[in-house]
């Protein structure tokens, strides 16, 4: 898919004592303790937090009907007082939504989105159909498990200080080399449920973030297959790797086998890094999807545009 790149919108930062609105357009929200933390997290650094009155609602395997989800983020963005809207949980349900939001009218007002896992739809399709940079990042109820940096990042993203630049402990250069691209990506698994619909992201020129859980080596495998079959690992400008787990968590010898099996799939002439801290864990930097990015293999720095 070749969309034509729209220009960058950038939000505004948020001032201490501004409201955050919280929003479930995916799964219910079942874990009030975790819930509750990262409200207390929120208010403590000195913000405002806004809960609707249907953020508890559940339908089976959705946080209420489409056109409910719909409403409350709609209703929420457009809240004049709501300076950034913050995904309290992922699961799935965010690509029901698209063919009701509209996404032009929402972002005549910029406001900063964040999450991550299933909100990786709402993050690319945001940022690739109007332009807003978005933010792939922790959500209110994994606030409790996110680590001291994962936290800073966060709030640096709220602020607008983020670094600049990520210098990851831990990074594995699996491939060297220099890459300059947009920055696209987020969760294999949702990304992959998007090739072939008006939603699929651009892959061309793209630098490339995966993550991902709950999945087991051999659909991790499958999944990556089938980027590669679709030809979407061909021109990328690069190819970060976040963390991915099954439920019994990292077997022995997993993490180089999946090495292995990216170098036979990718295109030979862009780098890729393994090891980066974004995913379902407790590292979970948060980044800036639609910025331009710089993979430097030498100093091991993804930069970010200024």
């Amino acid at each position: 898919m070749n969309a034509t790149v729209k220009p960058l919108i950038l939000p505004p930062p948020l001032q201490i004592g501004d409201l955050i609105g919280l929003v479930a357009p995916a799964g219910p929200v079942r874990d009030r303790e975790a819930f509750a933390y990262g409200c207390q997290y929120l208010e403590g650094q000195g913000y405002r937090v806004k809960v609707p009155d249907d953020l508890f609602r559940q339908q089976g395997f959705l946080a209420g009907h489409d056109e409910e989800r719909t409403r409350q983020f709609t209703e929420m963005w457009h809240d004049p007082e709501v300076k950034a809207v913050l995904a309290v949980r992922g699961g799935y349900g965010c690509m029901r939504l698209l063919p009701q939001l509209d996404l032009a009218e929402l972002v005549a007002t910029p406001k900063i989105l964040a999450g991550f896992s299933d909100l990786t739809v709402l993050l690319n399709e945001f940022s690739q159909q109007t332009g807003l940079v978005t933010y792939h990042a922790p959500m209110l109820n994994t606030l409790a498990r996110s680590d001291e940096e994962s936290r800073a990042a966060f709030l640096g993203m709220l602020a607008g200080s983020a670094s600049g630049e990520v210098r990851p402990d831990g990074l594995e250069i699996i491939r060297a080399g220099a890459g300059y691209g947009r920055l696209a990506g987020g969760n294999l698994t949702t990304l992959a449920h998007l090739i072939g619909t008006p939603h699929e992201i651009n892959w061309r020129g793209t630098i490339l973030f995966l993550e991902d859980t709950g999945e087991a080596p051999y659909r991790v495998d499958r999944l990556l297959t089938h980027l590669e079959r679709a030809g979407c690992l061909r021109e990328l400008a690069g190819l970060i790797l976040g963390t991915f787990t099954n439920n019994s968590g990292e077997e022995e010898g997993w993490t180089a086998s999946l090495w292995e099996r990216v170098l036979e799939l990718a295109g030979d002439d862009y780098p890729i890094w393994g090891n980066f801290p974004v995913g379902h864990g407790a590292r979970n930097l948060s980044l800036p999807i639609g910025v331009s990015a710089e993979m430097d293999s030498a100093s091991g720095i993804l930069r970010f545009a200024s």
